[in-house]
C-alpha cells in the first residue's frame, strides 16, 4: 500500500492521538482536506518549540491537502490556561497586530505559497470572536459545554489541583476554540483540527460540537508535546526562546542549537525536522554523530534561513572550532569607543556580552579557565580590556567554553 499522510505523520514520530484514525486515513487517501491549527500570537515571533506544529502543514502539503493557519487574534486577547501555572500577560491590539504579521512572515518561509490549490488560508479568529454577542452565543453554544466535563480537562484540573488562580476569562478559552473549528467547518469546509497533546481536550470539543450543531463528521489529531532527552522542553535553552526570526536569533545562533543537540535525540530530530527521506535517515543512522549534528543543523537551518545562511553558520563553525580562528560571521555586539577608551572588566564585558549575567558564575569559570578572547585563556578575574585589545581589528571574539562565542565590535 501507498504511503499516506497518516502513515508517515506517525513514522516521523508525529504521532499522538486521533479521534478516528482509520476514518481520517481513508478520507484522506480518497480526497483533498482542509485541516487547520491555531497560533496565538502572544510574541513577536514563533520559537522553535512550535516547530513540529508547522512541520505538520508542511505535511499536508506534500500529500495535496491545504493547510488552515489560525493566528489567533481574538483567543490571544483571552489566554491559553493549557501547561500554564499564572494568568497570562495581556498584551494591546497593536501589540497582537503587531505580532501576527510578524508570525505570518514565518509560515510564508516554511510552506509552499505558489500553488492554489494547496496554499495556506490564513483567518484570524478576531474576526468571527470579536463580533460575539455574548447572550445569543450563550443560547447557541454554550448550551452544549457542561461544567463538569470542562473541570475535567487538565487544562483546566491542573491549575486548580496546584490551588493555582484561573480566570473566568480563560476558563471559556476551551468554548471559544471548539467555536473556532465550528466556524472554519462551515466557512472554509475545514474537517481536521491539529494540535499538541495538551490540546486534546478543547480538541475533541469541537469535534463533538461540529456534529451537534451540524451532524457533519470532523477529526481531530494530535502530537507527542516534545521534550529534549535531557528534559528541557523543545525551544527553550539557558540563553533564552529559539526564535524562528533572524532579527531575534542569529543563522548563525539557529545553527549552533541544532548542532549542540544531544547525541540521543539526533535521529529522532532528523525525522521530524527535516524533509531528509526516511529511508535515507535509516541508511545513516548509525554514522558518526557529529557528522548527523551537522546535517542536522545544515537541514534545518537551510529551511528556515536558505542554503546559503546554512552553509556560512557551517564554515563559520568549522573555522572557531576546528581552526581556532576568530569567526567575523559570529553573533556581533557593539561597544562604544569611549567604554572601552576608560577601560572594561572582564567581568562587565561578559555581562554586556550576555553570555552570562552572574559575576559569581563569571568568576568560578575564569577559575576554570573557560573564558577566552581571541582563543587566549583568560586567568586574571581583574583584567581590564582597553583600547589597545582590539589591535587593527576593531573587534575581538569572546567565547565561554567551547560552544558559546561572541565578536564584540567598537561602534
Amino acid at each position: 500500500m501507498d504511503k499516506s499522510f497518516l502513515t508517515e505523520f506517525k513514522e516521523r514520530e508525529y504521532y499522538n492521538q486521533c479521534t478516528d484514525f482509520d476514518g481520517l486515513n481513508e478520507l484522506m487517501r480518497m480526497k483533498s482536506i482542509r485541516a487547520y491549527i491555531g497560533f496565538d500570537c502572544t510574541a513577536k515571533s514563533l520559537h522553535v518549540g512550535s516547530l513540529l506544529q508547522i512541520m505538520c502543514l508542511r505535511m499536508l502539503q506534500k500529500y495535496g491537502h491545504q493547510p488552515i493557519v489560525l493566528l489567533g487574534g481574538g483567543t490571544t486577547r483571552i489566554g491559553d490556561p493549557s501547561g500554564k501555572e499564572e494568568t497570562r500577560k495581556m498584551l494591546s491590539d497593536n501589540e497582537i497586530e503587531s505580532n501576527i504579521k510578524n508570525i505570518q512572515k514565518v509560515f510564508n518561509i516554511f510552506l509552499k505559497t505558489n500553488n492554489t490549490k494547496i496554499k495556506p488560508i490564513f483567518v484570524n479568529n478576531y474576526k468571527w470572536l470579536g463580533k460575539l454577542n455574548y447572550i445569543k452565543f450563550l443560547r447557541e453554544i454554550g448550551k452544549h459545554f457542561t461544567i463538569n466535563k470542562m473541570l475535567s480537562f487538565d487544562s483546566v484540573k491542573l491549575r486548580l489541583d496546584r490551588e493555582q488562580s484561573l480566570s473566568y476569562m480563560e476558563f471559556n478559552y476551551m468554548i471559544l476554540q471548539a467555536y473556532d473549528f465550528l466556524e472554519l467547518s462551515k466557512n472554509k469546509n475545514c474537517v481536521m483540527q491539529i494540535g499538541g497533546s495538551d490540546q486534546w481536550g478543547n480538541i475533541v470539543n469541537g469535534v463533538e460540537l461540529i456534529k451537534r450543531y451540524s451532524r457533519k463528521q470532523s477529526f481531530g489529531l494530535t502530537t507527542p508535546l516534545i521534550t529534549l532527552a535531557s528534559g528541557v522542553k523543545m525551544g527553550k535553552t539557558e540563553s533564552g526562546a529559539v526564535w524562528l526570526d533572524k532579527s531575534l536569533l542569529s543563522p548563525y545562533d539557529y545553527w549552533q542549537f541544532w548542532r549542540n543537540t544531544d547525541d540521543r535525540d539526533v535521529n529522532r530530530f532528523l525525522k521530524m525536522f527535516t524533509d531528509i527521506s526516511l529511508e535515507k535517515i535509516d541508511e545513516i543512522k548509525n554514522n558518526n554523530i557529529n557528522e548527523l549534528k551537522i546535517l542536522l543543523a545544515n537541514e534545518a537551518t537551510a529551511m528556515l534561513h536558505g542554503k546559503l545562511a546554512s552553509k556560512k553558520a557551517e564554515q563559520t563553525a568549522k573555522k572557531t572550532f576546528e581552526a581556532g580562528s576568530i569567526g567575523v560571521d559570529l553573533p556581533t555586539i557593539k561597544i562604544n569607543k569611549s567604554e572601552i577608551e576608560k577601560g572594561i572588566n572582564i567581568l562587565d564585558l561578559v555581562i554586556f556580552s550576555n553570555l552570562l549575567s552572574s559575576k559569581s558564575e563569571i568568576r568560578r569559570i575564569i577559575k576554570n579557565r573557560g573564558i577566552k578572547i581571541n582563543n587566549e585563556i583568560i586567568e586574571d578575574q581583574k583584567l581590564q580590556i582597553l583600547l589597545k585589545d582590539f589591535k587593527n581589528q576593531n573587534f575581538i571574539k569572546l567565547s565561554l567554553g567551547k560552544k558559546k562565542h561572541v565578536i564584540i565590535k567598537i561602534n
